[in-house]
């Protein structure tokens, strides 16, 4: 049963950062949100899919990340390593030793790669995910990626390509590769329904 229908926003004072949350509290398997370079976790917001993930009971951690430039986040920093342990000890504050279905976008995308080579997911929902082959380590850890993989490109992104998307969604052993026609790089923000459905559709093979 929901024991909380709200969405709470707070700060998280983990792993050597202290940054912002939208949290909402269920029953089940928790999604967690890493936004792109120059967003925050109030993007999840306004294409609506914290709403809709509320009134379907689900869990779910959206994080400020430092990484961001705009993110109210401090310190701020790219380095990957941070970045894993501020999600990892931000997830355990919040969800406890639950396995999250990781939803990552462009530069979060790579962050959320890099967690699921260190840390126990139940499935990765990437949209362009930036930086897939440009560490020798990680790319080995994909053979192990066994999990259910959704890869989101838009056809109309100037920054990422299909062809390096559709090798990432041929090189991990469970990935499809979905394609919003018509849609730029950030191709959650230009067909948020269909990123809501797919979404939806990756987190009922997690549970």
């Amino acid at each position: 049963m929901d024991s909380e229908a709200t969405l709470e926003e707070k700060t998280l004072n983990v792993g050597g950062c202290k940054c912002q949350a939208l949290i909402h509290k269920s029953e089940g398997v928790p999604v967690v949100f890493f936004h792109g370079l120059s967003y925050t976790i109030h993007i999840w917001e306004r294409i609506g899919v914290t709403e809709h993930l509320v009134e379907k009971k689900v869990p779910f951690l959206a994080l400020d990340m430092p990484y961001g430039l705009k993110s109210n986040c401090q310190p701020k920093t790219r380095d990957p390593k941070t970045n894993i342990t501020f999600a990892a000890e931000a997830i355990k504050a919040v969800f406890g030793n639950q396995a999250p279905v990781v939803v990552g976008a462009s530069l979060g995308g790579y962050i959320a790669l890099n967690y699921a080579a260190t840390h126990p997911v139940k499935g990765l929902f990437l949209i362009a995910p930036a930086h897939a082959f440009d560490n020798d380590e990680l790319v080995a850890a994909y053979k192990g990626f066994k999990f259910p993989v959704r890869i989101v490109w838009g056809t109309h992104d100037s920054i990422i390509s299909g062809e390096e998307m559709r090798t990432l969604a041929d090189t991990l052993p469970n990935a499809k590769m979905l394609v919003y026609n018509g849609a730029a790089h950030s191709a959650y923000q230009d067909q948020p329904e269909w990123f809501k459905r797919d979404l939806l559709e990756l987190y009922a093979t997690a549970e």
